[in-house]
């Protein structure tokens, strides 16, 4: 199947990374799925967007936490065009404290969505991907600095990348890969909601490029993945920080 016939999920690809990552292959020319938790509205510009610069998209809302939400995700999607072949398993929140502080409730609300919602996404993904198709999920540098304050949130991506190196080996025979891509500090609301210009400064030049990554960046990682000449790369973390680590 050729690129411009391909179908994406893209989960929380209404805004940051996301957003970035839904541009990048509806420009490539995949028709483009934005899923989004709540705000229907940010969604709907960002697929009206696309498709005034001459891509596909549409927008489709579940809370990726909730296994019955994600199924009919991917009910809607192969019900409007037949099926799906590239899943990105984008969706996740950051929650930052030292594991002494560290909230009860966020710690059960990260889980839910960066490792339940990752696991619902490849749950469906494994069952239904066409041949040839791909799955991206999205983990963190994280995992290998292994910052203060990071450890619940590190710990979710670590989850993440287990999942993915074990799916990519129980898909055996139908030609879909199942990578990871592993950001560094990326100049997102995400990222910089909380910290101070000095916090942002240093870890921007954490990396010898001495700069934050940009959602292009990492959009450019995934669109690598789900590209042909990513067909090669399986059950890898792809560590998109500028060398980081």
């Amino acid at each position: 199947m050729s690129i411009e016939n391909r179908i994406a999920i893209v989960t929380g690809g209404s805004r940051g990374i996301g957003a970035a990552i839904c541009r990048r292959l509806a420009r490539d020319g995949l028709t483009v799925v934005i899923n989004y938790a709540s705000d229907a509205g940010e969604a709907e510009r960002l697929a009206n967007d696309i498709v005034a610069s001459g891509g596909r998209a549409t927008t489709a809302q579940a809370d990726v936490s909730d296994p019955a939400a994600v199924a009919r995700l991917f009910d809607t999607t192969e019900a409007a065009y037949g099926g799906v072949d590239v899943l990105v398993n984008n969706a996740g929140i950051l929650k930052l404290a030292a594991l002494a502080d560290f909230d009860d409730q966020l710690f059960d609300r990260q889980m839910a969505i960066n490792v339940k919602g990752t696991f619902n996404g490849l749950k469906q993904a494994a069952r239904r991907l066409r041949t040839g198709g791909r799955i991206i999920n999205m983990s963190t540098s994280v995992t290998g600095v292994r910052l203060e304050t990071y450890g619940v949130y590190g710990a979710t991506k670590a989850a993440v990348e287990a999942l993915t190196a074990v799916l990519s080996k129980e898909l055996r025979g139908r030609s879909i890969t199942v990578n990871a891509v592993a950001p560094g500090p990326t100049a997102t609301a995400l990222f910089l909601e909380g910290k101070s210009p000095e916090r942002i400064e240093h870890m921007a030049k954490m990396n010898p490029l001495e700069r934050l990554g940009t959602p292009e960046d990492i959009a450019n990682a995934v669109a690598f993945l789900v590209g042909p000449d990513g067909g090669w790369i399986n059950g890898q973390v792809l560590r998109a920080n500028g060398g980081m680590i």
